[in-house]
């Protein structure tokens, strides 16, 4: 089914295409064009996307229910458009090991399908959401974007798969595509209901409803967390880098956090101290993960503006809110 929230007032600027924009990320990616003025088109199939993400945007922008499986259906939002934000995907690590075919129809077969789509309608910046998870359990920290990539699971070589053909497009057909490498986002809108969510939404989950949270392995694994906001801000950097066209860039704080330290800041802010409980390490899961973020200041003018004190704060408000708001 494919249907249309038709915009009361449409902007007067560029023409954008945020694909998965009704999830996570890629509803703060569609709130910020808005704000900046662009005319923004939405396409999900709210697999996991949310209409009510886009409560804030939803009379100022065209959604349509579709796949970026659908070709036609792609070439069709993507045309007119000055920029597409690639931000669907199966983002979940332990569901790509469990279905790796299907996953790979979504992640491969679907990011192609929007890179010729950009193509073919002569779409001058294309920005593709890839991940951390392409470097593997190297052990090298922090991750920069020349190392060879070892991925370790199915997710991971969907992810670097997509880079490998965003970089053909760009230097085989002049498409200026450009890859981010997210490290772990986290902020207010992330679904905690699923058991593959972010370790954060799952723990802010449990905190607002004073539960206990479950770590996975010893705890002593380490992450860098980036709000969402500054993600959003890389993109619409990477998005105007003209130079950076066929490029791959780390999108993190540099900064390391374990996760048992997470779960004390986490108890700190919603004053619920309770001891985790501890389950059994889960296939594919990364030891340690850092970003070394040289490349993406020096080409992009990115530096994460967020600390991560504020980025906690901000999304256990935005998780309290929830939980009000369904009592």
């Amino acid at each position: 089914m494919v249907f249309c929230i038709e915009s009361k007032q449409r902007p007067l600027g560029a023409r954008a295409l945020v694909t998965g924009g009704a999830g996570f990320i890629g509803s703060h990616l569609v709130d910020a064009l808005v704000e900046d003025g662009w005319q923004v088109a939405v396409l999900d199939n709210l697999s996991t996307g949310r209409l009510e993400n886009l409560a804030q945007s939803q009379d100022r922008i065209e959604f349509v229910e579709g796949d970026i499986r659908d070709l036609k259906l792609v070439g069709r939002l993507a045309k007119g458009c000055k920029a597409v934000f690639h931000q669907a995907a199966v983002v979940s690590v332990p569901l790509t090991v469990q279905d790796p075919v299907g996953s790979a129809e979504v992640n491969e077969i679907g990011t192609l399908h929007v890179l010729e789509a950009c193509r073919r309608q002569k779409v001058k910046s294309v920005v593709l959401a890839s991940s951390c998870a392409v470097y593997g359990d190297d052990p090298q920290v922090p991750k920069k974007e020349d190392m060879t990539p070892r991925p370790s699971s199915p997710y991971a070589v969907q992810k670097l798969a997509g880079e490998y053909y965003a970089g053909v497009f760009s230097s085989l057909y002049g498409l200026s595509a450009v890859c981010l490498r997210y490290f772990n986002v986290y902020g207010p809108r992330q679904d905690p209901s699923s058991p593959y969510s972010g370790v954060i939404s799952i723990f802010m989950d449990r905190a607002v409803k004073k539960l206990p949270p479950t770590i996975y392995g010893d705890g002593l694994q380490y992450r860098d967390f980036i709000f969402v906001k500054d993600v959003v801000r890389a993109n619409l950097l990477a998005a105007s880098a003209a130079a950076a066209a066929g490029k791959v860039f780390n999108i993190g704080t540099g900064r390391q956090v374990t996760i048992n330290d997470l779960w004390k800041q986490i108890s700190k802010i919603s004053e619920y101290a309770a001891a985790p409980e501890y389950g059994t390490a889960r296939d594919g899961d990364i030891r340690e993960s850092l970003a070394d973020t040289g490349t993406a200041k020096a080409e992009l003018g990115f530096e994460p503006e967020v600390s991560f004190k504020d980025g906690l704060a901000s999304t256990f408000r935005w998780f309290e809110s929830m939980i009000h708001h369904q009592s």
